[in-house]
């Protein structure tokens, strides 16, 4: 039900916001223990072993893009390989974990290749404001020329901080080898590359094979990919789950015998009807006094215009819930500081967060046609939000067999 404007500059809604779910399990069950985990249970100093990995010699951790828990639940038909090894048990370690927040590509990745929480890294969201050029500046694919990605992310990263200790190897595309992303978050140790799925896993066996200590990090992103252009309910996306559960199957046949294998994500998704995906910037109640739009479609930041203070902040939440009422949630950058969403937040970090942030609760796309690309609006597959769809993502942890068995298909 959509709630009712009262007079500004007061802030009274008519009906009690939604709250805000927990923040991310940081430190306890969250995307940022899993290679932190991985490097302990190699030896490696400096670590904890948060995710109650089995002690290894070798470990090879794959991230799934846009894998969420959910989806891996509803699609288990797809992934036989995967299925069997959730029903083998996994002992003590946990079948699922937090993405960061928001649920994105650059914070979670970023999040899983330092060990720290996005408001210790930096990377708050897909795009974001950078104060210093008081513009918004992109995290991932399209990053500002004017930013320095190791200024940027300043703390070592994992593979930096293993790297003395055990063989650190990251398997992904050429195109990764050198990125932004790579450079503020995923620095350090070999990078190996392949352009089909096959030559990757030949690639790791290969580069697994040495006999001392090693920790592996293998990416794929196809289902992203395929969720967003065509839905992750789409024949497509299922098509490319089946390739991920084939690919997860080879390293289990070519990997050296007893590496343990870990299969997680950086954050799920969800499907947004065209419907449903909304030009906010036409409605000038919901871009009062903004100076500056960014983030994901499904978790919007929205930087005022200087001077608006606690006033401005309030009306426009009161402006967001009476056009979406219970369809989002709308909440300042210290509610979402207090509330831990972003981690332990540096001083630099949160002038980076939006003064009010808008996060969608259903199958909902928000949008700021004035900088989005029409191509945007085609997007299908969505996330960035606090639900479980797209928050929730699987553990899967096994031990490789090393035979060389025929893979599946």
């Amino acid at each position: 039900m959509a709630l009712v404007r009262v007079p500004e500059p007061v802030s009274v809604p008519t009906a009690a916001a939604p709250a805000l779910p927990p923040a991310p399990a940081f430190g306890q069950r969250s995307i940022a223990e899993v290679l932190t985990s991985a490097a302990a249970s190699l030896g490696v100093p400096g670590f904890e072993n948060r995710l109650n990995l089995p002690a290894a010699k070798r470990v090879c951790v794959v991230l799934a893009d846009g894998l969420g828990r959910n989806l891996l639940k509803q699609k288990s038909a797809h992934t036989p390989f995967l299925r069997s090894v959730l029903q083998a048990g996994q002992g003590k370690v946990p079948v699922w974990l937090d993405s960061a927040f928001p649920s994105t590509t650059a914070a979670s990745l970023a999040s899983f290749g330092t060990g720290i929480p996005a408001g210790q890294h930096g990377m708050v969201g897909y795009d974001v404001l950078d104060p210093d050029q008081d513009r918004v500046v992109n995290m991932l694919g399209n990053w500002d020329p004017g930013v320095d990605p190791r200024q940027w992310q300043p703390f070592p990263t994992v593979f930096e901080r293993a790297a003395g200790h055990v063989d650190v190897t990251t398997v992904s595309l050429p195109q990764f080898s050198d990125s932004a992303m790579t450079q503020a978050a995923l620095r350090g140790g070999r990078f190996v590359t392949g352009t089909t799925s096959h030559a990757r896993t030949a690639a790791a066996a290969e580069a697994m094979a040495g006999p001392g200590p090693a920790l592996m990090y293998f990416y794929v992103n196809d289902l992203d990919k395929a969720g967003h252009r065509h839905g992750c309910q789409s024949p497509q996306w299922e098509y490319q789950l089946e390739e991920l559960d084939a690919t997860v199957q080879r390293l289990n046949a070519t990997l050296p015998p007893g590496t343990t294998v870990l299969l997680t994500a950086d954050h799920g998704m969800l499907d947004v009807p065209e419907s449903q995906r909304i030009d906010y910037s036409a409605d000038p109640a919901l871009i009062a006094g903004v100076r500056h739009t960014a983030g994901e479609p499904r978790m919007v930041h929205l930087y005022l215009e200087a001077g608006l203070g606690g006033a401005g902040r309030a009306r426009l939440i009161d402006a967001w819930r009476a056009r979406f009422g219970d369809r989002i949630w709308a909440f300042t950058r210290d509610e979402a500081i207090d509330g831990g969403l972003f981690g332990d937040v540096r001083a630099e970090v949160a002038p980076r967060i939006g003064d009010v942030m808008i996060a969608a609760r259903d199958a909902l796309a928000l949008y700021d046609t004035r900088r989005a690309r029409p191509t945007a609006l085609e997007v299908v597959g969505q996330h960035g939000s606090l639900t479980k769809a797209e928050r929730e993502v699987p553990l899967l942890c096994f031990k490789a067999e090393g035979k060389k068995a025929p893979p599946r298909g």
